[in-house]
């Protein structure tokens, strides 16, 4: 039987995974295990996994059924599955833009910092349930991925508070007017679902906060300024809960797997400060509507599901 090593990150989030190479070693026993460590771990970390997009699209395949690359942006043309991401000039330009900065340091308070916390997709009813994400080309210092544990989150919480989120939704959006038609022919938003604040996972039972930054707008059934004083407080608790947090280290060839029904994560928030490209290839495998402790079932407001390729 192939020997797979476990290392942790911390505690309570991440691990690094050894003895597997992810380009062959795809068995269904390989896979269970794996899955098995995702579940538990959150976030896995591979080195030194050399592989071509249609061997990660494989890899995610393997543990569901990969979507399309994006709801919104196009995959590659050549592998409409697979995202690339780059932080070119552009892309910095853009982000420097958006920030309002004029010089990199600029800005970095814990509140907007926090704002770059996000779940994958949460402006879809069904968010994809792994991300998978592989580098490609990656700076010599800087552009890590921070990864937060949404379950521990939900457990430091006090019984009475969590009780009382457990009966809330929340209404997640996205509108990106100037997207490009997608390939597909499917439409590109906009895009609006109600989740369940506490969303309850389907494989373990565990219950965690679906939070994201990114994408929430509202809790349902509570006023504006009690609703933004809500969300200020739960965005604050997972920006700020160190505990929880896990940082992971690009290097070319890594290649990192997370449970994105548990876990948060903010990409590199320093990009504005060092010139060196940082190309990333995602995918993402078909997720489920998320269930709320209740009973409550994540229901579209526009915008179709995000459904495994063909």
């Amino acid at each position: 039987m192939l020997e797979i090593g476990l290392l942790p990150l911390t505690p309570i989030t991440g691990a690094e995974v050894e003895g597997v190479d992810l380009a062959t070693d795809l068995s269904p026993s390989v896979v269970a295990r794996l899955r098995e460590a995702l579940l538990r771990h959150k976030v896995l970390v591979f080195r030194n996994q050399p592989m071509n997009d249609a061997q990660q699209v494989a890899l995610t395949n393997a543990f569901g059924g990969a979507t399309a690359a994006h709801p919104i942006v196009n995959g590659l043309r050549e592998d409409p599955a697979v995202l690339r991401t780059a932080l070119s000039e552009e892309r910095r330009a853009l982000v420097e833009a958006e920030a309002g900065l004029s010089h990199p340091l600029k800005g970095s308070t814990p509140r907007r910092l926090r704002t770059e916390w996000h779940v994958d997709s949460t402006f879809v009813v069904n968010p994809n349930a792994i991300t998978i994400l592989r580098g490609i080309e990656i700076p010599p210092a800087g552009g890590d991925t921070l990864f937060a544990n949404l379950e521990a989150l939900y457990e430091g919480l006090s019984p009475s508070l969590r009780g009382f989120l457990d009966t809330l939704q929340a209404i997640h959006s996205r509108h990106a007017p100037s997207a490009a038609p997608r390939f597909d022919g499917k439409s590109a938003g906009p895009f609006a679902a109600v989740h369940p604040l506490v969303r309850v996972h389907p494989e373990t039972g565990t219950r965690s906060l679906l939070v994201s930054a990114v994408f929430m707008q509202a809790i349902r059934g509570l006023k504006p300024r009690e609703s933004t004083a809500l969300l200020d407080f739960l965005l604050d608790e997972l920006a700020g809960r160190d505990e929880i947090h896990a940082r992971v280290r690009w290097e070319q060839d890594t290649l990192v797997m997370w449970d994105n029904r548990a876990v948060a994560h903010a990409g590199p928030v320093d990009g504005l400060m060092f010139q060196e490209e940082r190309i990333v290839h995602r995918t993402t495998v078909v997720g489920d509507l998320p269930c709320g402790p209740d009973g409550f079932v994540s229901r579209a407001l526009m915008g179709g599901r995000f459904e495994a390729l063909a």
